[in-house]
């Protein structure tokens, strides 16, 4: 079904919305370089749009829109595809909302009015920095407020210590090898989000009292030994074949989390992760089990609320990374498909993301206590807490000028410098677990409560 091509002339252009829905489907840099149209001019009119939105929040165009219950399952779906890093574009947008659509009686009008008014609705654009106060869809919210119920009982009934309450997330870097053979656009040949397999995957480990675990960066295509001087803070796996996402976990569970809870012989744990795909398999149970550690599995598209890597330094990782990529680049020799001599920048960059993250234990900290999955650390105010930890860390990586912006131009502040690079989307993981079998958790005291 061909989208509405006629806007009321108080409106912005079909191409101009064409273009802003780009930007809240990835980021604005991506819609600039897709579009040939400058950062602030998209900011621009999504900000005219905005003003237009709170004005007239019903559409002004004609026809059958989904209701309201429709919206939120699109929505749920857009928040589940980010977190298995799928697609979400204009193509895969409207095909999901026809098929939504479909039990309207002759159908429903699609536009791009329409879809950017629902990303706007829903809180759904990955420019958010309040994103952890933002309500979620009615189905999956009394999923997010059991989870963290729960988390918060465990923690207060096992007495677990805050060093060993951890959160692990991955993030998926990819070359675009046409992209990075272009002398003119090789600055834009890292992404993190791509097609097939990763260049190679982050493993990122944070402690709820504020310390950072070593980062196991797993790299496809050669085996190789670490470069020398690589940081003390990056495990390096190298694999020809590459990995499946079970083994990745594996991986991640035998080198860094094993290490970990080995220090600390007798003590009790908790492990949030995303949901994923594919389930944690059969070895990593078994390592979280001996050591007496409960997986806590965040709830399908409730990661951009409760997970605590997501509140600032996961999107300050991948900006600062995409950053140092674009600086250099163009720099690096012509050597395109030699992606394993591209690792070694790379590995240098991310131990110094990784040094400056470490030394702000409290900005570690203060992201467990605005998703609430501490006893009593909730803030009321934890989407302006969210703000702050997203400007005090891209301030310390020198990520661009940061101002505070009112609640109501928060994704777009006015006369704000081009956002980083922050798409939301990621290798993440799903799974049950038999709680029971947990060495040291009674089953009693496991029995999640169904959502």
């Amino acid at each position: 079904q061909k989208p509405a091509e006629s806007p009321p002339k108080e409106q912005l252009s079909v191409k101009k919305l064409r273009v802003v829905l780009f930007a809240l489907c990835s980021s604005t840099d991506a819609a600039a370089e897709h579009f040939r149209n400058p950062p602030r001019r998209i900011r621009r009119w999504l900000r005219r749009f905005q003003s237009l939105l709170r004005r007239d929040p019903s559409p002004s165009s004609e026809g059958k829109y989904l209701s309201l219950e429709a919206e939120e399952k699109l929505a749920e779906w857009v928040l589940t595809q980010r977190e298995q890093q799928l697609p979400v574009n204009e193509e895969t947008l409207f095909q999901k909302a026809t098929k939504i659509g479909r039990s309207l009686d002759g159908g429903f009008k699609i536009s791009y009015e329409w879809a950017v008014r629902f990303m706007l609705r829903h809180h759904l654009s990955t420019h958010s920095r309040r994103a952890v106060s933002h309500p979620l869809p009615k189905e999956i919210q009394g999923n997010a407020w059991n989870f963290v119920e729960f988390v918060q009982r465990q923690i207060h009934a096992q007495e677990l210590p805050l060093s060993m309450i951890a959160a692990v997330d991955e993030i998926s870097l990819f070359l675009d090898a046409e992209v990075l053979g272009s002398d003119d656009r090789k600055e834009n040949a890292l992404q993190t989000v791509g097609n097939g397999e990763p260049w190679c995957d982050l493993v990122l480990t944070v402690l709820a009292d504020g310390a950072v675990l070593p980062t196991l960066v797993i790299s496809r295509g050669h085996r190789l030994h670490p470069p020398p001087q690589t940081p003390s803070s990056i495990l390096l796996e190298s694999t020809e074949r590459g990995c499946a996402d079970e083994e990745i976990m594996e991986l991640w569970a035998s080198r860094v989390w094993r290490r970990h809870t080995e220090l600390r012989p007798g003590s009790k744990g908790m492990l949030v992760l995303d949901s994923h795909r594919t389930h944690l398999s059969d070895e990593v149970l078994a390592v979280l089990s001996s050591a007496s550690t409960l997986p806590a599995v965040i709830p399908a598209g409730c990661s951009s609320r409760i997970q605590p890597l997501h509140v600032c330094i996961e999107r300050a990782v991948k900006s600062f990374l995409q950053q140092r990529w674009k600086e250099q680049s163009k720099e690096f020799p012509d050597f395109s498909c030699d992606s394993s001599a591209l690792l070694r920048p790379l590995l240098r960059w991310l131990g110094e993301a990784l040094e400056i993250i470490a030394r702000s234990p409290d900005l570690v900290q203060k992201s467990f206590q605005a998703v609430g999955v501490l006893p009593g650390a909730a803030p009321r105010n934890n989407g302006d807490v969210q703000e702050e930890l997203i400007a005090a860390l891209e301030e310390q990586l020198k990520l661009g000028k940061n101002r505070r912006a009112s609640p109501e131009s928060t994704e777009f502040p006015e006369n704000s410098d081009p956002e980083p690079d922050p798409e939301i989307l990621h290798r993440l993981f799903e799974g049950e677990s038999e709680t029971e079998s947990f060495y040291g958790f009674e089953e009693a005291d496991l029995e999640l409560a169904e959502g």
